[in-house]
C-alpha cells in the first residue's frame, strides 16, 4: 500500500546543520567537474607522430646518388605529327576501347573472343613496330598503314560483335524451341 509522506515526515525533527562558508563555491566547483569532466589533451602527440612521419618520408625519399636529367624521349606517333592526325587516332583509340568495353564474355563466346583478342594484340604489336618505323623517318606510306591499322582493329571489334549478336539471337532461338 502507498505511504503517506506526513506520516513519514512526523518522526522528522528538523536539526539545524550550519554549513561552511565556502560551502556553495565547492558545491559549484563540485558540479562542474562531475558534469564537464577535464579531457586530457593528445595534441601533442598528434603534431609528433606528424614530424616522425615526415622525417621517416624525407629520410626515405631522399636522393643518395647523383641525380641525373633525363630527357623524354622524343618519339613521334601518329598523333604528334598534325592535329588532324591526332583526331584520327584519337577517335580509333577511343571506338576500340569502347567496343571492347562492351563485350559480354561468357562461356558460350570466351574461345570467339579470344580468337579476336590475340588477332587484336598481334595488329597492336604491329602498330607499335609502325610507330617505331615512323620515328625513322616520317613517311606517308608509313602514316596510311597506321590509320588503316586502326581501321582494322576496329573494323574487327565490329564483327566480332555482329557474330557475338548472331551467335545470342542463335542460343535464344535453340532455347525457344
Amino acid at each position: 500500500m502507498p505511504k503517506d509522506v506526513r506520516n513519514l515526515l512526523e518522526d522528522f525533527k528538523d536539526e539545524k546543520i550550519e554549513l561552511s562558508n565556502d560551502h556553495q563555491t565547492k558545491f559549484t566547483a563540485r558540479l562542474i567537474e562531475e558534469l564537464h569532466p577535464k579531457k586530457t589533451s593528445f595534441q601533442w602527440l598528434y603534431v609528433a607522430a606528424s614530424i616522425v612521419l615526415l622525417l621517416g618520408l624525407s629520410i626515405t625519399f631522399y636522393p643518395t646518388e647523383n641525380i641525373e636529367l633525363i630527357e623524354p624521349s622524343k618519339e613521334i606517333s601518329l598523333g604528334s605529327i598534325s592535329p588532324e592526325f591526332k583526331t584520327i587516332e584519337t577517335y580509333y583509340t577511343n571506338s576500340i576501347s569502347l567496343e571492347i568495353s562492351q563485350l559480354e564474355l561468357s562461356e558460350d563466346n570466351k574461345e570467339i573472343i579470344d580468337n579476336y583478342l590475340v588477332k587484336l594484340s598481334q595488329l597492336t604489336k604491329e602498330y607499335k613496330s609502325l610507330t617505331k618505323e615512323l620515328n625513322k623517318g616520317v613517311n606517308d606510306a608509313i602514316i596510311d598503314a597506321l590509320i588503316s591499322n586502326l581501321q582494322l582493329r576496329l573494323q574487327l571489334l565490329k564483327r566480332l560483335k555482329k557474330q557475338l549478336k548472331q551467335l545470342k539471337n542463335l542460343n535464344t532461338k535453340q532455347n525457344e524451341t
